[in-house]
């Protein structure tokens, strides 16, 4: 990476040194935010295309480059405010608003949607979620919050909890902790979303352990981490198949009774009831944190994506 960054289109392309560098530039973004933002990135345009809705990830990449200085133009329901509804190609829509800004942020419903935008676009492009596929700045932003939180990230115990056949955060996740020693991860989910096997076929590759397992309360004592995702309703090809995977995994006070004192409890939110309100009052709940560090990541990514092109 020497220092900069171009496209950030998945997990797998970071390794360990990266990772610490980004970290270390993120911690610094943290200074940044205190005392009120940067002017480094003054006049640069991030273009934000949204074709799957957001709140968080959008929101953070938006703030992120008002506090670097830099101004935002998009949308944030391409599909339906964009020239995709008249039929235009996506790589059209690319090579059109390339032109109009320095670094183009994108979440699209199709996997491997932001490598077909990153090989016609002229700037950076940001992978923002490419359906069921990745979501590389999500995986960043927990791994972050994991070194923070937990103090550590070699071997560091995780468990992956819910939907974890379309849940792209877990899949990124995954990858990205493949660079650290002695990494267990305990997938924990209904039958019919169960980790692919393309991830367990990288971890398998990288040696790094993992336990599939239906019983979360047997895991709960050993893990510095549980990972709780939502069954995406909208993901299943039914609604007979998601009503079999909903509801199979609670985050409740009991639940918690049963971890570590110094384990946490994250989320890439949004959560439907998978985390009871009652967890929020637990200091090990570090879900909200979690997103706040999204801020600090994205606009370390975003710095180093307008360095590489030479700003």
């Amino acid at each position: 990476m020497e220092g900069n960054l171009y496209h950030v289109l998945g997990a797998k392309q970071f390794s360990r040194s990266e990772l610490d560098e980004l970290f270390e530039a993120s911690r610094k973004m943290e200074e940044v935010v205190r005392y009120g933002g940067s002017r480094d990135h003054q006049g640069r345009i991030m273009t934000t295309l949204f074709f799957e809705a957001s709140t968080r990830t959008r929101l953070s990449f938006e703030s992120a480059m008002s506090r670097l200085g830099g101004s935002v133009i998009g949308t944030e329901n391409a599909a339906q405010f964009s020239s995709a509804i008249k039929g235009e190609t996506l790589e059209d829509t690319i090579r059109i608003v390339s032109g109009y800004s320095d670094v183009v942020v994108m979440r699209h419903t199709d996997i491997g949607a932001a490598k077909r935008a990153a090989a016609v676009a002229s700037v950076p492009v940001i992978n923002a979620g490419d359906g069921a596929g990745e979501h590389p700045t999500q995986a960043l932003l927990d791994a972050y919050t994991i070194q923070k939180e937990v103090g550590k990230l070699d071997g560091v115990r995780i468990a992956m909890v819910g939907d974890l056949a379309y849940g792209r955060t877990v899949h990124s996740l995954s990858y990205m902790l493949a660079n650290y020693k002695d990494v267990v991860i305990y997938y924990i989910s209904p039958d019919n979303v169960q980790i692919p096997k393309s991830v367990k076929r990288y971890m398998d590759e990288k040696g790094v352990r993992y336990v599939e397992t239906a019983d979360l309360d047997a895991v709960a004592g050993e893990i510095d981490v549980l990972y709780q995702t939502r069954i995406q309703k909208e993901r299943f090809p039914s609604l007979e198949e998601y009503e079999k995977a909903s509801g199979k995994y609670i985050v409740d006070e009991r639940l918690m009774s049963l971890m570590r004192k110094e384990a946490i409890v994250m989320h890439p939110l949004p959560r439907a009831g998978e985390i009871a309100e009652a967890v929020d009052r637990d200091p090990r709940a570090a879900y909200f944190r979690q997103a706040q560090n999204g801020l600090y990541i994205r606009m370390a990514l975003v710095d180093k994506c307008l360095k590489s092109i030479g700003f």
